[in-house]
């Protein structure tokens, strides 16, 4: 909930998924080796799978951020821990994330890249500022828009709730209030994506950057209403209140797209989900939507209208 305010001073709550995984694999080498991943591999069935991969995943793949990650923490290393990182790794990556669809597939590889660079090291570094390194990668590295949602909840995990409306400096890094919510979501929750439409975040936070650093009246509202609606679902999720937990996750969506261009496909997720009554909002940048069913019964039957439109729907897992 709250999102996409978690870059404009709002506040968000977010949980892990644990049905999907980054893993960065780092071993001992005389050098600095890169082992790119599957999709990186120059060698494609055909023409259209090449294009399907360079439209989920660009041109470069999950290595550019693997290097940023290595800087970036070399940098904060030797800077705030005193440690020197001149040992030689090889290091690889995998992952299951659908790509582009805002399940922060890119966030959890950079998430991965400093945890296994911080256990070669020696570094013992907090989730909070673990959350703002990893976010400082894509920023400064890479220009790309992005906030500190998904990196806050790849460090923490479970159910926390983020306040950004006041952020302090720790370590060079700027920190918000987060607090993990020890009780369960009410309800059942379940995903649903289409790669069919995939959407770097770039696409939406690119022009709402522009919007909001331009102090657009409508933009600026909006935010502040995200911020509400977490506000309002934290203390829902402590009440074990489905029903009002159901209304927000609908008013999130509503309040989202009054101030942003969403794709035909997407609008057609939400419809087909609330259409038998499932709440839904998007998870990220677009592309998946999560929501809350009653019960089995009616998790089945979202299978059927999200198979027409090609839309793969799981129950998410949360804790293990």
């Amino acid at each position: 909930l709250g999102n996409p305010s978690d870059g404009y001073s709002g506040k968000t709550i977010s949980m892990i998924v644990r049905n999907y995984w980054a893993e960065v694999s780092l071993g001992p080498s005389s050098h600095v080796t890169l082992i790119p991943g599957l999709e990186e591999f120059p060698q494609f069935d055909s023409v259209y799978q090449l294009i399907d991969t360079v439209e989920q995943v660009g041109y470069s793949g999950g290595l550019r951020l693997i290097k940023a990650s290595i800087k970036r923490f070399v940098e904060f290393a030797e800077t705030n821990l005193e440690i020197r990182c001149d040992r030689g790794f090889s290091i690889d990556y995998r992952s299951n994330i659908p790509r582009s669809v805002g399940l922060a597939g890119s966030s959890a590889i950079v998430i991965a890249t400093l945890k296994a660079l911080a256990e070669h090291f020696g570094a013992v570094i907090e989730p909070a500022i673990l959350a703002s390194l990893a976010l400082s990668v894509e920023r400064d590295e890479l220009n790309i828009p992005a906030g500190l949602q998904d990196r806050v909840i790849q460090s923490m995990e479970g159910v926390v709730y983020m306040d950004f409306s006041q952020l302090r400096q720790e370590s060079g890094l700027l920190v918000g209030d987060y607090q993990r919510l020890e009780k369960s979501v009410p309800g059942q929750l379940y995903i649903a994506f289409s790669t069919r439409a995939a959407e770097p975040t770039e696409t939406l936070h690119g022009n709402l950057r522009k919007r909001y650093e331009q102090q657009d009246p409508l933009v600026l509202d909006a935010m502040q209403k995200f911020a509400e609606i977490a506000e309002q679902g934290r203390g829902a999720i402590e009440a074990a209140d489905a029903v009002r937990l159901n209304r927000l996750i609908n008013d999130n969506f509503d309040l989202r797209r009054t101030i942003c261009d969403i794709h035909p496909l997407h609008i057609r997720m939400v419809e087909a989900a609330r259409s038998i009554g499932a709440s839904a909002k998007f998870c990220g940048s677009g592309g998946a939507i999560i929501g809350l069913v009653a019960n089995d019964i009616m998790f089945r039957q979202l299978e059927e209208p999200f198979s027409r439109i090609d839309c793969q729907v799981i129950k998410p897992i949360v804790h293990e």
